[in-house]
């Protein structure tokens, strides 16, 4: 079993000094939205040694349907098959990475704390701060060991559209909305149909969690912007937090950087705006508020 304990992130050199043989499966989680070939691509041309690839479409989210949002939520049975297929069972350290700044790979760090795994770090800086460090890359596919993963108690909440909506009234709530500030005003939308956000949300865009090389904000930077968007929002100290985005991918970093400014507890609206916009009964707004 590894002696390696990461459960919020991993420096490279970290990673790197990990004594060979530990226990470690190391995940490229590398995605575009307008190009969703492009990380399977991408990996097959270099990726971090021993790295296996998950596909967000197709292994971290289950299929759209009539109602849901652009990335419902994986079955959380063929999730934790999935994960021993990647040589992962409950002893086994989890490093997630991206193509740099972790909007993708914390949605892998959130799905495998729902599936009860504490013991998951998202690689600080992604592939581009690995390359940064001089450190070695390779083309060959990883072929892990399949192991049997068991699902343990969620560390990781989430919420229905229903009870967001039920909460929005709540003066102990706040649903913290994760996309760019244009988008969430509704000037800008290329994704969805609908532009706009839900009524009562607040914006802070994932982007304000990190620094100008793409790597998370030291602890105590993430704490004084949190206060402000939180204080910003009239939100008690004991506030209930619940993070969206667009469908409910970059809502995860947000939640990573919550955990690291040391505010535990905070849910996912995991259908995020994709499914909000659904039901044309749910309360929409544009602009700042």
């Amino acid at each position: 079993m590894s002696t390696a304990r990461y459960s919020l992130l991993i420096e490279p050199h970290q990673l790197a000094a990990l004594a060979p043989g530990a226990d470690v499966a190391i995940i490229d989680c590398r995605h575009e939205l307008a190009r969703p070939e492009w990380g399977a691509q991408a990996y097959r041309q270099a990726h971090l040694p021993g790295a296996v690839y998950a596909h967000l479409d197709r292994d971290l989210s289950s299929a759209v349907s009539a109602h849901s949002g652009r990335h419902p939520l994986p079955d959380p049975v063929r999730l934790a098959v999935k994960f021993g297929e990647w040589g992962i069972d409950r002893g086994t350290q989890i490093v997630a990475y991206d193509q740099g700044n972790g909007a993708m790979a914390a949605r892998l760090w959130w799905l495998a704390r729902w599936l009860g795994h504490e013991r998951v770090a998202v690689l600080n800086g992604g592939l581009a701060a690995w390359q940064a460090a001089g450190l070695p890359l390779e083309s060959s596919p990883a072929r892990p060991t399949p192991r049997h993963f068991e699902a343990g108690t969620p560390l990781e909440q989430v919420m229905s559209a229903a009870e967001v909506q039920r909460s929005l009234t709540d003066p102990g709530f706040v649903l913290i909305d994760a996309r760019a500030a244009d988008r969430f005003a509704g000037r800008n939308e290329t994704i969805d149909p609908i532009a706009g956000h839900v009524r009562g949300a607040r914006n802070h865009p994932f982007t304000r969690n990190l620094d100008a090389n793409g790597r998370f904000l030291p602890a105590a930077e993430l704490a004084r912007e949190w206060d402000d968007t939180l204080a910003a929002a009239s939100a008690p100290a004991t506030a209930r937090i619940a993070c969206m985005c667009g469908s409910g991918v970059t809502a995860c970093h947000n939640l990573l950087a919550l955990a690291l400014a040391g505010r535990r507890g905070a849910a996912l609206y995991a259908g995020s705006w994709s499914e909000w916009i659904r039901d044309p009964a749910r309360p929409r707004a544009t602009g700042t508020d």
